[in-house]
């Protein structure tokens, strides 16, 4: 074959091989258009992951509004149960604002019914990772307003929250309840400045207002770990405002227009987010959340 064939030869092979591209690239594209995006009314999926080397499929919960308005985004609120607790205890919790389009709930399911958060929980699942996926997973549903994205952390929950928002930066604002930050980590000036709702009870013998080595942590004093997140996004000092026996501390003006507010609830107990005044504190924190 003379030195003429063989160019003509290879310009025909890298004309075709484009054109396959080309193609392949094209279907794709008509492929991922013709994926249906999910509706809210779907009220569950699964992710597996790999822990000790085993595969578990783990449940995340979504409540919806009753009526979904397919005119609306709406706000995402990523709730964390405490431990030895199920996803499906939020249902009720939050139900009072989900079902009139506050927002859309969505529940994970923690590994041996804890987060593995660096305390002596008996979990090995690496949580963040587990965290991502659903974030990648939410993207496949309608009606869904990924710029407004918040937490809500209880007890173990609180404990995770407060690593998520450290190590991520998914959420716009959080709330933690009745776990304030361990001395195992705390947030820094590198840390995506969230605006923070952070609730304590003055009676809370398992997670201590005074802090101290607990459940495998060491916690922070509650007004210091307060303190903490309100010097990494550089707040103002706290204006104190009393309701009736109850403190609240307010630090404004923080990096990126975010807040952090510690309530002290002077008979609140561990279990301070359960029972007659759950709802209202609820509202109250989704007052707060939804502002950012």
């Amino acid at each position: 074959m003379n030195l003429n064939k063989i160019i003509t030869t290879i310009l025909l092979w890298v004309c075709l091989s484009c054109s396959s591209s080309s193609n392949d690239q094209t279907q794709n594209q008509q492929d991922d258009e013709l994926v249906p995006l999910l509706n809210l009314s779907d009220t569950s999926f699964f992710i597996e992951q790999v822990i000790d080397g085993a595969l578990v499929s783990r449940e995340v919960i979504i409540e919806a509004p009753n009526n979904i308005d397919a005119s609306i985004d709406y706000p995402i609120v990523i709730a964390f149960h405490g431990r030895n607790v199920l996803n499906d205890t939020w249902i009720n919790k939050l139900n009072h604002l989900t079902s009139v389009g506050e927002f859309v709930g969505v529940y994970p399911q923690g590994y041996n019914k804890m987060w593995n958060s660096g305390g002596n929980e008996n979990s090995n699942a690496d949580d963040i990772s587990f965290v991502d996926s659903i974030m990648v997973r939410l993207k496949n549903y309608k009606n869904l307003d990924h710029n407004k994205r918040f937490a809500i952390g209880t007890s173990n929950g609180s404990s995770f929250t407060n690593k998520l928002v450290i190590e991520t930066s998914y959420f716009n604002a959080a709330s933690t309840i009745v776990g304030q930050l361990p001395k195992q980590y705390s947030p820094t000036s590198q840390t995506k400045s969230t605006s923070i709702y952070q609730v304590n009870g003055a009676a809370d013998s398992t997670c201590p207002i005074d802090g101290g080595p607990k459940l495998g942590y060491v916690f922070l004093e509650a007004l210091e770990s307060a303190q903490t997140w309100a010097n990494a996004f550089q707040c103002d000092s706290y204006q104190l405002e009393n309701i009736g026996d109850d403190k609240l501390y307010v630090f404004k003006n923080c990096k990126d227009g975010k807040e952090v507010r510690y309530l002290r609830i002077e008979e609140g107990q561990h279990n301070l987010h359960w029972g007659a005044g759950a709802n209202q504190l609820f509202s109250d924190i989704w007052e707060f959340l939804k502002r950012f």
